[in-house]
């Protein structure tokens, strides 16, 4: 009788698992070409979105990606970031100057306050900024003359290919400092920040490639210093998105650029408390797969963008299926309304949006 109870329980465990599983899929929208991969995507509800690229243009949907607009094309600027308070003010983030050909904007961060149709250079103090690879924002809950009010936090981290700094607004993006981070990495691609003291950066730790090993930094003080929570023990190595589906569960990307074809093992790292320590898992055996951007549904369904094709788990990364998410998929944003539902977008050469099964 027990092996019967026990058959059936794992019988209805996968029915249930399966049914959730198909409960989303990936449809690619229908967006302007472009050659390479695009870096950025960011929407402040499931209709109202931008997204970035190296071109210098900036798209605009208040339809959930069923058009776009052309708001802005800055050439000589590789926009590298995005992120919005709200339907009026937003940051974008620039690569900078001498790393990609025919880049020669050194703004590293531009600011709109009327949704994206006029865009300002953002006057900073602080370390000298060479460009931003991600951008985050943190809404703060305070007490305002007897009412609830909100301020926002905004973080800014970069660049791809040194050097590393790390700039901060605490006034709603009205004013920014920056500091170099020198001392703790060599580069910074990507910031989750909890609240306005706790958060990880992606990170390497040497200019130099061969050297080069993936990093997570940890701050507990808002960014005035940093402890490495994690670092690989593979050169050529750098870590470049992160996604906590909760607090307590994490994922990251590892970038593997050994120039060996037989070290053909990709890795991604997982943590399961809180990011305090962090654990290698393969995802795939295959030289060419470099991965990018990663997003999680829930706790155990997520997907890795590589430069071929996606992977999707549905285990918690234990195991891994290729799935359609276009080619160098490089960032998933997907984010739970506080009435459970989800909504979600990726870009990489293509854009993709999150869609629930009928």
């Amino acid at each position: 009788m027990k092996d019967k109870i026990l058959f059936v329980s794992f019988f209805l465990a996968i029915i249930c698992n399966t049914i959730y599983a198909q409960q989303y899929n990936w449809e690619k929208l229908n967006t302007e070409a472009y050659p390479g991969k695009q870096d950025d995507i960011y929407f402040i509800n499931e209709n109202c979105g931008w997204y970035i690229n190296g071109y210098g243009k900036i798209y605009h949907t208040i339809n959930g990606g069923e058009s776009w607009i052309l708001q802005l094309e800055k050439k000589g600027t590789f926009f590298r970031c995005v992120a919005f308070i709200d339907s009026l003010t937003g940051f974008v983030g620039t690569v900078g100057t001498d790393y990609f050909p025919n880049v020669t904007d050194s703004v590293p961060l531009y600011k709109t306050t009327d949704g994206g149709k006029n865009w300002l250079p953002v006057n900073y103090s602080g370390k000298y900024v060479k460009g931003l690879c991600a951008l985050d924002i943190v809404k703060e809950e305070f007490i305002n003359h007897g009412e609830i009010g909100y301020k926002y936090h905004v973080y800014g981290v970069g660049r791809v290919g040194s050097p590393a700094n790390f700039m901060v607004s605490h006034d709603n993006g009205i004013s920014f400092t920056s500091m170099s981070m020198e001392k703790y990495c060599s580069a910074m691609y990507d910031i989750k920040m909890f609240n306005k003291r706790e958060g990880f950066v992606c990170a390497s730790v040497s200019e130099d490639i061969e050297k080069s090993h993936a990093s997570i930094l940890y701050t507990a003080n808002g960014g005035n210093t940093w402890k490495r929570v994690y670092e690989s023990k593979r050169p050529y190595e750098n870590s470049w998105k992160l996604f906590f589906p909760n607090r307590e569960i994490g994922y990251a990307t590892i970038q593997n650029y050994n120039p060996d074809s037989t070290v053909s093992i990709q890795h991604f790292i997982k943590s399961t408390n809180g990011g305090k320590k962090w654990k290698e898992y393969e995802l795939c055996n295959d030289y060419k797969a470099r991965s990018f951007g990663v997003g999680f549904i829930d706790d155990n369904h997520g997907f890795i963008g590589t430069r071929y094709s996606g992977y999707e788990t549905k285990d918690g990364g234990k195991s891994w299926q290729k799935t359609d998410l276009g080619m160098a998929c490089n960032k998933i944003r997907i984010i739970k309304k506080p009435n459970g539902e989800l909504y979600g977008y990726a870009i990489g050469v293509n854009v993709y949006k999150l869609k629930k099964n009928l």
